[in-house]
């Protein structure tokens, strides 16, 4: 299938282009940029860093009561079959 696009059209779908890639090398850079400073932060305080990351990915989403609940389910199937403390 074949579309006939006008000069306005392709105009349009160029720019487009343009600025989604552009906006892409920016998320890549920001993303290389936080992965980095997450790294350092984790290395200096002590803490792994997929735990930073997890923090900063619920504090985004603002779904800390589902992670809550989550982790509530969790302990209760381990405190169950005794391996809570292991």
């Amino acid at each position: 299938m074949s579309i006939a696009f006008s000069q306005t059209d392709i105009d349009k779908l160029k720019r487009l282009i343009a600025e989604g890639a552009q906006v892409h090398t920016e998320i890549e850079t920001l993303n290389e940029g936080l992965k980095d400073t997450v790294k350092h932060i984790a290395e200096e305080m002590g803490i792994k860093p997929s735990i930073l990351n997890k923090a900063i990915k619920v504090a985004y989403k603002a779904d800390f009561h589902k992670h809550r609940e989550d982790f509530d389910a969790l302990e209760n199937i381990l405190e169950s079959v005794g391996k809570a403390d292991q």
